[in-house]
């Protein structure tokens, strides 16, 4: 018979005036994948840090076996038999695996009989499991696969029989997420108990044995995997039903707008990250790039927008050239000529998040007539233009004066979409357009890019989801250590062949 192993009882906790967890009740039994969905700002995270002990509830308790327990910090948690693997690895990155596993207990550990015990273990762990990680191998030369293998090794060997997985396949491959899951359903085989946070609910299906849906703070629905369905958990996640894929028309390409001629890019420390690459995008169409973050994606669309200095080759826009070794159009002169561009990291580079909404829906077209008169802007047209346009992107709150850090990172992502795809741009580069945005903007900037396409605009789209780019794109090239490896006409294509040659398996 199946017994809770974790108990959640009437869980609170606020942030200032956020609540952001409400009267939360959970069981999750043990050795089961017990999934927990809902959008950003949902409260799920929150609710498993408090399980983790890097947040304390401000009411409500938790059981583990029974037994009432406070967490008031992660080695509490960790004594308690609780370990988290994050989104974003908690790794050294110049230490072997050995050495990140033991530090903190290297006191007790790195002389005589104990370190050599210890490894004994580990090698007990990773054959039990099937994890297949070199103890001597530094980190820093470890596939991100394989790093989260080492930090599911370290959880283990700290005794955790609950794991708390933080949406662990954003940065693999689709071969990667296969041998996770080999891992994950080895683990609950044992008698582990998995809790998986995640967004895609392919994963949720194909994985979990139990699912809980998270909305506005509150569970809102719980059900067994095998009686729902992707729609109706997106339904319950939003409210609203939600359209899972588009059923967009086959694109009515135009003539070549936009050419890259056997490019090559170095990172600021002179390292070559994009070699030789050709490509071409015609206009009505979607070109996709896939591949694994790091492979030279990044300083490909620093390139193509003017950011980052051609190091040999040539960009041409139009048949005109715009950059090459010798000169480059920087980013406002390239919006002039009809580029536009939605950067990876829109708070590094996209916005200002201490700046106001209405002023980041203008900047790069401030000086433009409508907004601006002799250098003085012109404050009432402003605000104008910002609140037509939040309404008809459905940002939300439709606030123009409210600091754009207040906003949700699916509505700071639409600031920034509503502020290039205003213009009607001729070129339109698109760097992970849906990171970190929930299901109900996934699905209305999808829509707005298909429209882009549709009025004639040539875009190039790059992402690392590839349900994304299958989604989207008319044509795929995949990357690999910076070079293209693959062009796939989207017609009956598969993501095990995207990730094989994503893997660089040519």
């Amino acid at each position: 018979m199946v017994s809770p192993i974790l108990e959640l009882k009437d869980i609170n906790k606020s942030f200032g005036h956020v609540q952001a967890n409400k009267n939360i009740n959970l069981i999750i039994n043990k050795g089961t994948i017990h999934g927990i969905i809902g959008e950003n700002g949902a409260g799920k995270s929150t609710l498993m840090s408090i399980v983790y002990g890097l947040y304390q509830a401000d009411s409500g308790t938790i059981n583990i076996n029974g037994k009432n327990v406070k967490l008031k910090s992660p080695r509490d948690s960790i004594i308690n038999g609780i370990g988290m693997v994050h989104q974003h690895f908690m790794l050294v990155e110049n230490f072997t695996v050995l050495e990140n596993i033991i530090l903190g207990f290297e006191g007790e550990l790195v002389f005589g009989k104990n370190l050599e015990k210890a490894k004994k273990n580990l090698r007990n762990i990773c054959d039990t499991y099937k994890l297949n990680i070199d103890l001597n191998s530094k980190i820093s030369d470890l596939s991100v696969g394989f790093r989260q293998r080492v930090e599911i090794l370290k959880s283990l060997y700290r005794g955790a029989e609950i794991l708390i997985l933080d949406e662990p396949t954003g940065v693999l491959t689709p071969q990667e997420v296969d041998e996770l899951f080999k891992i994950l359903r080895s683990l609950r085989d044992e008698g582990k108990t998995i809790v998986l946070i995640t967004h895609k609910l392919i994963e949720i299906m194909d994985l979990t044995t139990v699912v809980s849906v998270m909305r506005q703070g509150e569970i809102v629905g719980h059900t067994k995997t095998e009686n729902t369905n992707k729609e109706k958990l997106a339904e319950m996640m939003v409210g609203r039903s939600v359209l899972l894929r588009l059923d967009k028309s086959f694109a009515k390409r135009g003539d070549v707008i936009f050419k890259v001629k056997n490019l090559t890019v170095k990172d600021d420390l002179g390292v070559t990250r994009v070699k030789n690459v050709d490509l071409e995008i015609h206009s009505g169409e979607i070109l996709g790039i896939a591949g694994v973050t790091g492979n030279g994606q990044t300083e490909l669309l620093e390139a193509l927008s003017g950011i980052r200095k051609v190091d040999s080759g040539e960009i041409l826009l139009e048949k005109i050239k715009i950059s090459d070794s010798e000169k480059f159009l920087d980013p406002r002169q390239l919006k002039e000529k009809g580029l536009a561009h939605v950067p990876e990291d829109r708070q590094r580079m996209g916005l200002v998040t201490d700046f106001k909404a209405y002023e980041n829906l203008i900047f790069g077209y401030h000086d433009q007539k409508s907004f601006s008169s002799s250098s003085i802007l012109n404050h009432n047209d402003i605000l104008a233009h910002s609140k037509k346009i939040m309404k008809e992107y459905d940002v939300r709150p439709q606030s123009p004066h409210l600091i754009t850090s207040n906003f949700s990172g699916g509505n700071q992502q639409k600031i920034i979409l509503s502020r290039e795809l205003n213009e009607n741009p001729k070129v339109l580069l698109v760097g992970q357009p849906t990171r970190g945005v929930d299901i109900g903007a996934i699905e209305f900037i999808h829509q707005r890019l298909i429209d882009m396409r549709d009025k004639g605009a040539a875009i190039l789209l790059v992402s690392v989801e590839l349900d994304e780019v299958l989604s989207l794109s008319d044509r795929i090239l995949v990357m690999f250590d910076g070079g293209i490896v693959g062009e796939k006409i989207n017609k009956n294509v598969t993501d095990r062949e995207l990730g094989l040659l994503m893997a660089g398996v040519v």
